[in-house]
């Protein structure tokens, strides 16, 4: 018997959304010479406006950086830095409800994700670097590390707010300022957090947000007035990045996502396994940047574990981001949607076996169903190449060897997972893996005390715990970079 849910909306009418919002610099906001309209990937209704960055406007948010940065946040004492970022945490918790349902809107993610997940991980990370502001010189990277200055950094849309928590907190508790890009299809939860900037009485330009498209990310990570770059999004810009830093001697780190493998043994629990699955790559659509989109199954459970994963794919809800009960919302955007689209066709095209849940697509709106792809071999596309959506690709290995060398023939190293039950197995798999983050008998678990971070194409440098403050401060002499080297 197959029971129905009654839906349980969260009430739209906690976020009061304005018409169009202006850019966010030295302490105020301010409208362009330009808008850009953001819409609901739910309804593809028009949200809000927002303003187009130009040349000009990053360089007036560049300059209030400077000036925040030179007069006012480099030189207060760590202790009250900490305060401003415990009265942002706080303040990113008293208005949790508000910014999980903004960022639903915004972004297609369900309820159930941004409001369990993303806002009490956001805060975390504010709270958790609060208490470092004024221990720097405890973290080991000398007795009296210095900020680097002025930091310009690009989030994606994957999770906007979180990434944003990211890389902002660490950056202001380290006594560094920020020019903060949001993605283009994802600005309103940046925007809202510039007002919490206000609300918390932050000191003018110690955060600018500036929006627009990527020219206008660009414009930021390109600017001479930058200290470091941090960036979050694809490959391809990533390498751009890299390359402009390079001439130009700034700081850099880089999250690039991936195609992250899930490796499950032959004793490994089942049912548990299973549910690791769901999480690794349909939570939040597979918008996630470590999702687990390679299965990796060894071969005397192969049928076991994939009849099971089809079951309980079927028990998936496709539907409103803002029902508490949906589990695959919206896709972020058309142009997303397209290429999950042409992924997915190009693995029928080389020989895999497609399967999807059944359940009925809204008529409005960016949706792909849940879907699993068998028969993959190593040299396909769709097991190749970073896909961002609701879609799993399978492989079977005979032994651990085997495993080890098929998760690792990938250009990307940002995440893995291993499910077995026998504790030296799992520390020989988990030692061989060339990726940044190695879960075990659970996937995307994170903690603002750990280290996230990549090999390869998906990028380099760490952030979260004490790991990601060496990013913000001036390293040891004998690394100059402050972040490692690059293993691309």
């Amino acid at each position: 018997m197959r029971f129905e849910y009654a839906q349980d909306s969260e009430a739209r009418s906690l976020v009061a959304l304005r018409d169009s919002y202006g850019l966010f610099i030295g302490g105020s906001f301010a409208g362009g010479s330009s808008v850009f309209k953001t819409i609901s990937p739910a309804t593809e209704e028009v949200l809000a406006e927002v303003t187009h960055g130009t040349t000009e406007d990053v360089d007036r948010a560049v300059a209030a950086a400077r000036q925040a940065y030179e007069r006012v946040w480099s030189t207060m004492p760590g202790e009250e830095r900490g305060r401003y970022l415990f009265r942002i945490a706080r303040l990113l918790k008293e208005r949790a409800a508000e910014l999980a349902i903004l960022e639903t809107l915004d972004s297609g993610k369900p309820i159930s994700q941004t409001r369990d997940v993303d806002l009490p991980l956001a805060a975390a990370h504010f709270f958790y670097h609060a208490g470092w502001a004024d221990k720097l010189g405890y973290a080991g990277f000398g007795a009296t590390p210095r900020p680097l200055g002025v930091v310009g950094q690009v989030i994606g849309w994957s999770s906007p707010l979180l990434m944003l928590a990211w890389k902002i907190a660490p950056a202001l508790a380290c006594g560094n300022t920020v020019v903060l890009k949001p993605a283009e299809t994802t600005p309103l939860t940046a925007l809202a957090f510039a007002d919490i900037c206000q609300q918390a009485d932050l000191p003018p330009g110690v955060v600018n947000v500036v929006t627009g498209d990527g020219t206008t990310g660009q414009l930021v990570a390109g600017h001479p007035g930058l200290d470091k770059v941090a960036f979050t999004g694809s490959a391809e810009v990533g390498k751009e990045i890299a390359r402009a830093c390079a001439l130009s001697g700034k700081r850099l780190t880089l999250e690039l996502g991936g195609t992250a493998a899930n490796i499950v043994c032959a004793d490994a629990n089942i049912e548990a396994a299973v549910e690791g699955i769901i999480t690794g790559v349909f939570a939040s659509q597979g918008h996630v940047c470590g999702a687990g989109s390679r299965l990796l199954v060894q071969e005397p459970v192969l049928d076991d574990l994939i009849a099971a994963l089809k079951s309980r794919m079927t028990t998936l809800r496709l539907g409103d981001p803002l029902d508490g009960g949906t589990d695959i919302g919206a896709v972020n955007s058309r142009a997303q949607l397209d290429k999950i689209a042409e992924l997915a066709a190009s693995g029928e095209a080389e020989g895999a076996t497609r399967w999807s849940a059944p359940c009925a697509l809204p008529d409005r709106g960016f949706w792909f169903p849940p879907t699993v792809f068998t028969d993959v071999a190593d040299a396909h596309r769709i097991g190749a190449e970073e896909l961002a959506g609701p879609v799993l690709t399978v492989a079977a290995f005979a032994t651990p060897e085997q495993a080890v060398e098929r998760a690792n023939s990938t250009r990307y190293g940002l995440s893995a997972g291993i499910w077995t039950q026998q504790g030296p197995l799992l520390g020989w798999l988990a030692s061989r893996l060339r990726a940044g983050v190695v879960w075990a008998n659970t996937f995307n678990r994170f903690d603002p005390a750990a280290p996230f971070g990549g090999y390869r194409e998906s990028g380099f440098g760490r952030e979260g715990g004490r790991h990601g403050l060496e990013a913000y401060l001036d390293g040891p002499a004998d690394d100059a970079s402050g972040t490692g080297t690059a293993d691309v």
